[in-house]
């Protein structure tokens, strides 16, 4: 695997600084969010100009560090017509974006059926999920003539919350351009966690395939609630994980989550482990 990390976890700075920490640091790939690690320059959709993305892609070539994702994780459910535009706009000049600056994949959770992307019930239900088709179809079709990977990662308070949903969005659209950012802790819930080894299962069984990047994490479970930490600081048994990756995605890109600045490398080092030992 490739074991990366998401930028705006590293120390603050300008992203020359952060891409200089995450190669100093021992890190392949970054994940890219460009609002949360670009102060000093405008990340507006007018903004992503070719010129913009070969600059992005020599810096990142500079430090040896791909970007495994770019980052765009915006409500493809919302209600408000008008929102609704502006998003799909914003995906679109991402998509754009990537296409020069040569990511993996353009990656994206699947929102909530209200305009403040919040969790309620209506969320896990089929209305929820078939607008949440329509609304990604025409954004999938564009990253199709763009020669793009949009991914999308199953969340259990989104719409797409389990492998069996993430399955169903793959099939009703049916394109290569449309694949699958596999984060097992986020498809956990203080209802579900226990159930961690069979849920993996099911996402390699059904998902598998399609999985084109890994975003690695852990969690733990305080107050009744669930809390996502840093690899290697919680529950999580990653051994079916790592099985997965290595008998089936040589090469992967894998981006840790959750980590802070002092704990980034002993999580990277810890996954290494696990990894080798696997």
């Amino acid at each position: 695997m490739q074991l990366g990390i998401r930028l705006h976890d590293i120390a603050k700075g300008t992203l020359p600084e952060r891409l200089a920490i995450a190669r100093e640091q021992g890190f392949a790939c970054g994940h890219l969010a460009l609002s949360k690690v670009i102060d000093e320059y405008s990340v507006a959709d007018s903004a992503l100009t070719p010129g913009y993305a070969m600059y992005l892609k020599k810096l990142f070539a500079e430090y040896d560090i791909d970007v495994a994702v770019l980052g765009c994780y915006l409500n493809l459910a919302n209600p408000n017509a008008g929102k609704l535009k502006e998003t799909q706009e914003r995906y679109k000049a991402h998509i754009r974006f990537a296409s020069l600056l040569g990511c993996g994949v353009v990656g994206t959770e699947t929102g909530a059926p209200n305009e403040t992307y919040s969790y309620e019930e209506a969320c896990h239900g089929e209305e929820a999920l078939e607008v949440f088709i329509r609304n990604v179809t025409p954004v999938v079709r564009y990253a199709e003539q763009m020669g793009v990977i949009l991914a999308i990662e199953p969340v259990f308070k989104h719409i797409v919350y389990n492998p069996v949903r993430a399955r169903k969005v793959l099939d009703a659209i049916d394109s290569p351009n449309l694949q699958i950012i596999l984060d097992p802790v986020n498809m956990l819930d203080i209802s579900n966690y226990k159930e961690q080894k069979e849920i993996m299962k099911e996402a390699v069984e059904l998902l598998g395939k399609d999985v084109a990047v890994v975003h690695i994490k852990d969690y733990q479970v305080k107050d009744g609630t669930l809390k996502s930490v840093a690899a290697g600081t919680g529950e999580m048994d990653y051994s079916e994980l790592m099985r997965f990756m290595k008998k089936e995605k040589p090469y992967i890109h894998a981006t840790l989550e959750d980590t802070v600045p002092e704990n980034a490398v002993a999580a990277r080092e810890h996954i290494q482990r696990l990894w080798e030992e696997a």
